[in-house]
C-alpha cells in the first residue's frame, strides 16, 4: 500500500512541475488518491462473518485491503465540483471447520460513483469541504477449497453504494495538498490522501 501511494505521489508531483499554475483560483480540475478504513464493504463483511458463525461456518485470519480510491472533479463554480470516484477493496479470510482450514474466501470490491464536492472554505493554502457520491459496487467472491474438491466457486453481484464525507480538510500549496475526510461510505469512515489541482 505504501509503495502504491508513494508512486502516485511522485506521479502527481511530476505533473505539477510540468503544469504549474498561477494559483488556487486558476484551477478547474482536481485529481486525488486516498486510502480509507472501515468502508461499507468491510462493515458488511464483518456482519456476514458473525452470521456465518451462527450457522456453523467459521472465518479466521481476516485481511482487508483498502479501500484505495481515485477521484476526479471539475469545478463548474469555485465552490462546486462535479466528477466521479473509483474505489477498490479486497477481503481475504480462512474458512475453518473446527480447527481445520478447509479453504480461503476472497472478496474483491470495485466501486464507481458519480460525485459532487462542495468547497465551503477556500483559502490559498487551506480548505474545508463536503462530498457526496452514489453509485454501484461490483462484488466478486471466490472460494478456493484446500482439499482440491469440487467445492470451489465464484460469484458476482452488483449493489448500490455511496460515500458521504461530511468534513474534509485539505492543506498545502495552492495546487498540491494533503487531505483527511470524515464521513461514511465505501471510501471509509476516515480517509487520507493527496490532491492535485490544475
Amino acid at each position: 500500500m505504501n509503495k502504491i501511494l508513494a508512486l502516485a505521489a511522485v506521479a502527481i508531483m511530476t505533473a505539477m512541475s510540468v503544469n504549474a499554475q498561477n494559483g488556487y483560483d486558476d484551477t478547474k480540475h482536481e485529481v486525488a488518491i486516498s486510502y480509507g478504513i472501515d468502508s461499507n464493504s468491510q462493515i458488511i463483511d464483518a456482519f456476514e462473518e458473525i452470521g456465518g458463525a451462527m450457522f456453523g461456518a467459521k472465518l479466521e485470519n481476516e485481511k482487508f485491503f483498502g479501500p484505495i480510491s481515485a477521484e476526479y472533479f471539475y469545478h463548474v463554480k469555485n465552490w462546486l465540483g462535479v466528477g466521479g470516484i473509483f474505489a477498490y477493496g479486497q477481503n481475504k479470510q480462512d474458512v475453518m471447520s473446527g480447527k481445520d482450514r478447509i479453504g480461503e474466501s476472497k472478496n474483491s470490491y470495485y466501486t464507481l460513483m458519480p460525485a459532487v464536492k462542495f468547497d465551503w472554505l477556500r483559502k490559498k493554502n487551506f480548505g474545508m469541504y463536503s462530498k457526496l457520491a452514489i453509485g454501484a459496487t461490483l462484488r466478486n467472491e471466490k472460494y478456493n477449497s484446500s482439499n482440491n474438491s469440487n467445492n470451489d466457486y465464484t460469484d458476482s453481484e452488483v449493489h448500490v453504494n455511496w460515500q458521504a464525507s461530511l468534513l474534509g480538510i485539505e492543506a498545502g500549496s495552492p495546487t498540491f495538498r494533503g487531505f483527511i475526510e470524515l464521513g461514511t461510505g465505501e471510501q471509509g469512515i476516515v480517509q487520507a490522501g493527496v490532491r492535485y489541482k490544475f
